[in-house]
């Protein structure tokens, strides 16, 4: 394999023409029904995005073709579902191993629409469950609109650490800084290992471990940052070297979803709407995450008064560690992951999570784009958000667990979230549109 993988990056580094197909080639076969379990695509997407990132494509390109790949595998997944049906268990392969449609199958029928979204992450179901829907008759627009949603989240989680490495080994970035990227993702991927080890593992004090380590993390970031510079430099760097004015304007916009007055009114929606349903103990864990993480966001930031990079034009008088944008969104979108994750599996719940998680990293890196926020100051911003809403759960499940919202809930909150989101977004439109002259 590592032979193999090491001909093909060779061969694809000599003739980079080339490069954009295997993304979009490997893309599609990794969502293709069959061939996403046999096919190690994951391996192979990490290294042609490596490939992209050294310099032959942008990220929106990248991102976009295997967006577009992706998209291709799904429909031909689900064309070959609806053209089979029942009779797709007498395939050769499928015949030899009947769990990859059995399991498939379970879990769309427990879970519906949000089993193509969720499913779109989980490695084997991956390229099973659109070839499942259409085996059971999903209407095309709605697996459309579904596999729409799904393959941009997917594209932008398998695609865009290895463009961003690539692109790191590329550029003169500072020295020291693979040592302080290699503190802080190790410390990160222990901190994230322990706390899906103990979820999946279902235990008793999980919650309570996640809050832990959260908190020990954070404090440890307060402590570090000043030997981290090199780490904050090299990444500030690495994103404004890939700065294009065509997406200057979708980013104002998207970290305007996590201006204060937004996650103010957002969370203040939230928290209301489950009170008028009467859903009494996910209110207080919805406000008590909410509001706790505002206030020890402005408590510490006041506490260490870090100042802002120097890359705005118009720099900013509030202090910049940890960044409001960044612990605002990660604590509300982390409140809405774990409502929906209630009375789940774990490996269901650790899903939602992560779903939860993509536009929360949009709106937070939207600030090292901008250059409002060092790195470390959207890390920090995070990892609170983390620590208050476990430390919330923990406390709301004391004496017993947190139970599902009822589906006519959902309907209410869901609707009434996104619609004001889309107000919010559509308000700072003409503004981007007229800042970056477009």
């Amino acid at each position: 394999m590592g032979q193999w993988l090491d001909s093909l990056t060779a061969c694809l580094g000599a003739n980079p023409q080339w490069l954009g197909v295997a993304i979009f080639v490997v893309a599609c076969v990794e969502c293709l029904a069959i061939a996403g379990i046999i096919v190690p695509g994951t391996v192979l997407l990490f290294a042609v995005a490596v490939l992209a990132g050294s310099g032959t494509f942008s990220l929106g390109e990248t991102l976009l073709l295997g967006f577009l790949g992706g998209l291709l595998g799904d429909v031909l997944s689900f064309c070959i579902g609806k053209y089979f049906h029942q009779n797709i268990r007498r395939l050769p392969l499928l015949r030899n191993h009947p769990e990859w449609v059995g399991s498939a199958e379970a879990y769309f029928q427990r879970y519906g629409i949000a089993s193509l979204l969720v499913g779109r992450f989980i490695g084997p179901l991956r390229p099973m469950l659109p070839m499942v829907a259409g085996m059971l008759d999903m209407p095309v627009p709605r697996f459309i609109g579904v596999s729409l949603l799904a393959g941009a989240g997917w594209s932008v989680a398998y695609l865009l650490p290895g463009w961003a490495t690539g692109a790191a080994m590329r550029l003169p970035l500072p020295e020291g800084f693979w040592l302080d990227a290699g503190i802080v993702f190790g410390t990160l991927a222990v901190l994230i290992g322990l706390s899906l080890t103990s979820s999946i593992r279902d235990q008793r004090h999980g919650t309570r471990l996640i809050a832990g380590l959260s908190g020990i993390a954070v404090a440890a970031l307060f402590v570090g940052w000043p030997y981290l510079h090199e780490f904050d430099q090299g990444v500030m760097t690495l994103v404004q070297e890939h700065r294009s004015a065509a997406l200057d304007g979708i980013v104002v916009v998207i970290t305007r979803l996590g201006d204060f007055r937004t996650q103010f009114f957002l969370g203040g929606l939230l928290t209301g709407l489950l009170l008028l349903t009467r859903q009494w103990r996910h209110a207080v864990f919805a406000g008590a995450a909410l509001v706790g993480t505002a206030a020890s966001n402005g408590t510490l930031k006041w506490l260490f008064a870090r100042a802002r990079p120097e890359v705005l034009t118009d720099p900013l008088t509030s202090y910049s560690m940890p960044s409001g944008h960044s612990s605002a969104s990660f604590a509300f979108f982390l409140v809405l992951a774990i409502l929906a994750g209630r009375s789940q599996p774990p490996r269901m719940r650790l899903t939602w999570v992560m779903l939860g998680c993509i536009p929360a990293l949009a709106i937070a890196l939207s600030r090292v784009y901008l250059g409002a926020h060092w790195p470390t100051d959207i890390l920090a911003g995070a990892l609170l958000a983390c620590c208050l809403c476990a430390l919330s759960l923990t406390l709301v499940q004391y004496r017993q667990p947190l139970t599902a919202l009822p589906q006519r809930v959902w309907w209410l909150v869901l609707p009434a979230c996104v619609a004001l989101l889309s107000f919010f977004a559509l308000h700072a439109l003409p503004q981007a549109l007229v800042r970056y002259q477009y």
